[in-house]
């Protein structure tokens, strides 16, 4: 898709442009597609009746929400196919790293070149693939990592006092400001960075280094979570949960059916070299011990048998057979019962 033309503010305007927010335009966009029957989440299996119908409503509602499963659910998976409901480009000052509106500026940058430029002020188009930023939540995460800091260097070069907002070297979120920002295994996170996402979440308001900033963000806002991790005391600060409207339970396939065309989908079992023939009961077998795993005593509930178990088990088998096939002069791999056991 070729670019929109507008390239300064004055043409943008005469355009016709009218800016909306993140998640209206998430809403408006999942609208569309619910109204053309398309598919919302392509490639996710199993989750048609549970998870979403409950993404979904939190999209329609404007919600932040969480995920909350085990691993190997397509959690991650899910959180960037939402960047498929954002709009192919958007309009946004040239220079800002704040991806400022050039109809409405949050950033002093913003604010001063609409001043200095008019309607010559220059226009950048932003693809949808760079409105979304995804951040592994680790003890070593700062408040510099996610929101920003003062940087020295930037009131050297331009002459500014320390407390000038153009002295800001800005974080992760106002970097995803007009988009998707995800944060994956929330609960890791420390509680004075959880306090400082939901100071900028609830009021906009920050303070880098003492020195208060105004910055409304217009960001929707997606964490996941392991259950028992979310749900423990201490994990999560109380301000941050509440703040979190939507809370969607992830889960394995119910059904070997699901189980099976999961693991069709993901395996790597087309190899290129000798043609490879699967039959079923092979790829029956194991999912079932997939399953079995799930249920047994052994297993911590609370980690889980990924859904990528099966998947690595499946190829495994496959390369088992491909090796026989190649000592052998086999024309074609088709793998055995014995083969499982090679994994």
């Amino acid at each position: 898709m070729t670019r929109p033309t507008p390239t300064t503010l004055g043409e943008l305007k005469a355009s016709g442009y009218r800016g909306r927010s993140v998640r209206d335009e998430l809403r408006s966009n999942l609208i569309r597609r619910i109204e053309a029957r398309e598919t919302l989440f392509p490639g996710i299996h199993g989750y048609e009746d549970t998870v979403i119908p409950r993404l979904t409503n939190a999209i329609l509602a404007r919600h932040d929400f969480i995920l909350l499963g085990l691993r190997g659910q397509a959690k991650s998976r899910i959180l960037r196919q939402l960047v498929g409901l954002l709009d192919p480009h958007i309009p946004v000052i040239a220079g800002s790293e704040v991806n400022d509106d050039p109809l409405a500026p949050i950033s002093r940058h913003g604010r001063l070149m609409i001043e200095e430029c008019g309607d010559a002020t220059p226009i950048e188009w932003l693809a949808r693939e760079q409105r979304y930023l995804e951040k592994l939540a680790t003890p070593d995460v700062t408040i510099a990592d996610i929101i920003g800091d003062l940087d020295p260097i930037k009131a050297a070069r331009g002459g500014h006092l320390l407390s000038d907002e153009l002295t800001i070297h800005y974080g992760m979120l106002p970097r995803a400001n007009r988009g998707i920002f995800a944060m994956n295994e929330l609960p890791d996170l420390s509680p004075r960075i959880q306090v400082g996402l939901f100071n900028i979440l609830e009021e906009g308001d920050v303070q880098i280094k003492g020195y208060p900033v105004r910055l409304p963000l217009d960001l929707l806002i997606a964490f996941t979570a392991n259950p028992e991790d979310y749900t423990a005391r201490g994990k999560i600060v109380t301000p941050l949960k509440d703040r979190i409207a939507a809370e969607i339970r992830t889960h394995y396939p119910y059904d070997i059916p699901t189980a099976l065309a999961i693991t069709r989908q993901e395996a790597w079992v087309s190899r290129g070299g000798r043609p490879v023939s699967i039959p079923r009961f092979v790829r029956d077998i194991v999912e079932r011990i997939t399953m079995l795993a799930r249920l047994d005593s052994r297993i911590d509930e609370t980690s889980g048998v990924s859904q990528r178990m099966p998947i690595a088990v499946l190829e495994t088998v496959v390369s088992s057979a491909e090796r026989r096939a190649i000592l052998q002069d086999e024309d074609e791999a088709v793998p055995r019962i014995g083969d499982v056991y090679a994994t």
